[in-house]
Formats: C-alpha cells, sequence, structure tokens
C-alpha cells in the first residue's frame, strides 16, 4: 500500500514508522529482525530500509604498493526489503541514490521492486564517499535527486531508458523525497531549497521525510512555507534521540543542526552516559507528543537499528 494510503486511511491519527541500516557485509539477517521485532507491537505500517553507495578501502601489496579498491559496506537493501515484508506482512520503503549506481542499475533495481510488490521509494541524492570532499556522480548515473526522481516518474508513465515500447508496464511507485527544515547545508538559502523542493513535488514526489531536528517549532515553521508555497503533500518528521553526549558534537557536525540550549545544558549537566540517554528520551518523548498536537501524520524514527530508545519513547506516546 501507498505511504499516502496509509495516512489517509488513519483519518488523522498520528502513525509510527521507523528507518533501519541494512547489516554490515558478512552479518545475517538475524540482525535486522533483532531491530524490527521489540518495534513491532506499535503496529508500524511501513518501515525505511536505507540504501548505501560505494566507498574504498586501500589494500596494501608484498610491494608496498596500495591498491584503491571499492567496496560496498552493506549490502542488501532489496533482499532485506523482501524479507521484512514476507516475515511481518509491512510496506518496506527502499532509499534509493543517486552515489553508486548507473542508470541502467537503478531501473533494473526499480524493475526487481516492482516485481516484489514494494509501492513505495524515497528517493535521495545520497552522501559523498567518506574519502571525497563533496559528492561526486557515479559515471552513468545521476547527480541529482531531481534527475533520479525523473527516472522513476517515468518509469509510472511506462517510459524506461532503450525500450520503446507501447505496451511498456507503468510502474505504481509512491515517490518520496528528503525534506529540510533547517535548509540543506548545500542550499545558499531557504528559498533556493523550497524552490527544489517545489519542483520535485511538481515531478511527481507525494510525501516528504524531513531531516531530524529537535526544536518542532522548526517542523511547524517547515511546514506552513511548504504550505504557502504551494507543497500540499505529507510532510513526516524524521526523529532521532540523543543517547550519547557525543552527539551534542556529531549531530550538528554530520546534519547541519542545531539541538536546543535547554537539550545541550541538561545533556552537559549529566554525571553520566546513562543519564545522557534518559534526557534525551524524555526529551524525545515530549517533542513527540507535541508533533501529535500539530498533525504530524506519522513519527518516523531513525533507530540505526538500535531499537531500544525508540521502544521506550513510543511506549510513552502510543
Amino acid at each position: 500500500m501507498k505511504i499516502t494510503d496509509h495516512i489517509k486511511n488513519a483519518k488523522g491519527k498520528t502513525l509510527f514508522s521507523f528507518e533501519l541500516l541494512p547489516p554490515l557485509k558478512g552479518q545475517s539477517i538475524q540482525g535486522i529482525y533483532d531491530a524490527i521485532d521489540p518495534l513491532m507491537e506499535f503496529k508500524p505500517p511501513f518501515i525505511d530500509v536505507t540504501y548505501h553507495r560505494e566507498d574504498y578501502i586501500y589494500k596494501q601489496h608484498e610491494s608496498g604498493l596500495l591498491e584503491k579498491v571499492s567496496y560496498r559496506k552493506r549490502p542488501g537493501t532489496v533482499a532485506i526489503c523482501a524479507s521484512i515484508m514476507n516475515r511481518y506482512n509491512v510496506d518496506a520503503v527502499p532509499h534509493l541514490i543517486c552515489g553508486g549506481f548507473t542508470k541502467e542499475e537503478t531501473e533494473n533495481t526499480l524493475i526487481d521492486l516492482q516485481f516484489l510488490g514494494i509501492d513505495n521509494v524515497l528517493v535521495l541524492r545520497g552522501d559523498a564517499r567518506h574519502a571525497d570532499s563533496g559528492f561526486i556522480p557515479t559515471p552513468g548515473g545521476h547527480a541529482y535527486a531531481t534527475e533520479l526522481l525523473e527516472q522513476v516518474a517515468n518509469m509510472n508513465n511506462g517510459v524506461y531508458l532503450h525500450e520503446d515500447y507501447d505496451t511498456a508496464y507503468k510502474t505504481k511507485f509512491c515517490i518520496g523525497v528528503a525534506g529540510y527544515p533547517e535548509k540543506h547545508f548545500e542550499a545558499p538559502n531557504m528559498k533556493t531549497d523550497f524552490g527544489f523542493l517545489k519542483k520535485k513535488v511538481e515531478m511527481g514526489a507525494e510525501f516528504i521525510v524531513t531531516q531530524m531536528f529537535f526544536d518542532n517549532s522548526k517542523y511547524v515553521e517547515f511546514v506552513a512555507l511548504c504550505r504557502e508555497n504551494g507543497i500540499n503533500v505529507p510532510i513526516i518528521p524524521g526523529l532521532k534521540p540523543i543517547t550519547s553526549s557525543k552527539q551534542l558534537i556529531s549531530l550538528p557536525k554530520i546534519f547541519h543542526i542545531d539541538l536546543p540550549e535547554e537539550l545541550s545544558e541538561a545533556v552537559q549537566k549529566c554525571k553520566s552516559e546513562k543519564e545522557v540517554r534518559e534526557v534525551g528520551i524524555e526529551h524525545m518523548i515530549a517533542q513527540c507528543k507535541e508533533l501529535m498536537k500539530v498533525g504530524a501524520p506519522v513519527l518516523h524514527f531513525y533507530t540505526m537499528s538500535n531499537p531500544g530508545p525508540t521502544k521506550r519513547i513510543a511506549e510513552a506516546i502510543f
């Protein structure tokens, strides 16, 4: 079922969903099940599964020379989505990214997803590789999320890369995109950022999932600005509780977000990491209750495949 239909069927009730990471190469699917099982009591209608582009490692030969080798650290998103749908009877939402894939590989992935009965995709540009200073497109792939979105939208209209068949199957993917309540870090200003977001909706995006935030006023303002700019699709807040004192530095650095003063001060006063987790969970519980009051259609948690904190939060609000 499409995410937009799940939201319509909820008739104003806030839904629960979450995102998880594929396991590291060499690990089993059981790790995925262990990350999902504790959260199924809250009846998520869908579960997101991230995709990760290739990265590089350097192998040293006996001669002393270093060889740059491409590898995928977390494979298996399509297979994991199929396994989730089969085991739990919920919709799986794979991320589609630009980096690491040619247009042909993307098309083949979309065909596989369609054959598996997957109705939703989240279209993203994706992050730069660790060794790169900025995002570098894959040769033969897409440089921007709008280009990737266009390919998905084309397939929804029966337009494929090379074939020109009158009877080409029209896929029916419900397309989601990312939104940034505090502006994408590469956008010069919020107005420009909204311009790109509106273009994505005009091209066929049907829902938005936001970057994490810790100040609900950012979400409320973001939704209002979207509506003022003619963006009327569901806007799903992305959420993650503080679970470590190190995140006071790492989260703003990696995700380019602000932390409220009261939250950062409360964390700094903690005498142990256990206290930090409690502060983070309590802040997120309060944040979620406020988001439900302002009509958030779904509370979507970035679990990082660690279900414990999210379970505590969900127990308090659902």
